[in-house]
């Protein structure tokens, strides 16, 4: 596990990066500023949770658990889902998503309650090994 998920945190790390800097730079002027809201805040989700990714995988090396696994495959779904599908909701219009959008909204909480279920994953974890 541990060095697919450290290689996919990374990944997601440069992304949430390339994310941050292009929706400041390059879509200033083509979002309006409630699009752009929702481009920082998949940015801000993505960039705390590639943090927890991280976290779980280091740990995993000293404490290796089903739970630190399932946290880790847990927050990367959350990135695809929650982060994916705002960044993809942001810029509907930019990308003349048309009534694809619609399809994006109810994905949204799903990929917030897969982070959600990482944290509890975590949780659980801990309170096992503590």
């Amino acid at each position: 596990m541990n060095k697919s998920i450290l290689v996919l945190a990374a990944l997601f790390g440069v992304l949430g990066v390339a994310m941050g800097a292009f929706g400041a730079h390059g879509l200033e002027g083509k979002l309006t500023p409630p699009q752009l809201t929702t481009w920082e805040t998949a940015v801000r989700y993505q960039m705390w949770h590639v943090l927890a990714i991280l976290f779980t995988a280091v740990l995993f090396v000293q404490q290796p658990s089903a739970m630190l696994k399932a946290s880790a495959a847990a927050f990367l779904i959350g990135v695809i889902l929650f982060s994916g599908s705002l960044y993809l909701l942001a810029a509907k219009d930019l990308l003349q998503l048309g009534k694809f959008s619609k399809f994006l909204g109810p994905i949204t909480p799903i990929g917030g309650l897969s982070y959600m279920l990482g944290w509890v994953f975590l949780a659980i974890h801990f309170f096992r090994t503590l």
